[in-house]
């Protein structure tokens, strides 16, 4: 199984990642604040600026101190391939 690092001795499954977003949008706060809410945010930024948030297909959000830039250049490393950055 292949697992892209997020940070801190933390992974994700690719399988399982929908999406990768910039926190600053208000929509983006609007859905960590519900994933707050209802028990479905991981915080796995340990205490450094959150840099991503991680939307998995389970449902569950998850805050991250790597870029979504920088979390597609390390997924297409995973993959042996090159991220294009677009």
């Amino acid at each position: 199984m292949k697992l892209i690092p997020i940070g801190f001795g933390s992974y994700v499954s690719p399988d399982r990642l929908v999406a990768a977003v910039d926190p600053d949008s208000n929509p983006i706060k609007r859905v960590v604040s519900q994933a707050r809410e209802d028990g479905r945010l991981i915080d796995a930024t340990y205490g450094r600026r959150t840099e991503s948030v991680l939307v998995m297909d389970s449902g569950h959000v998850i805050l991250c101190p790597v870029g979504p830039e920088e979390l597609s250049r390390r997924a297409a490393e995973q993959e042996g391939g090159a991220a294009d950055g677009n």
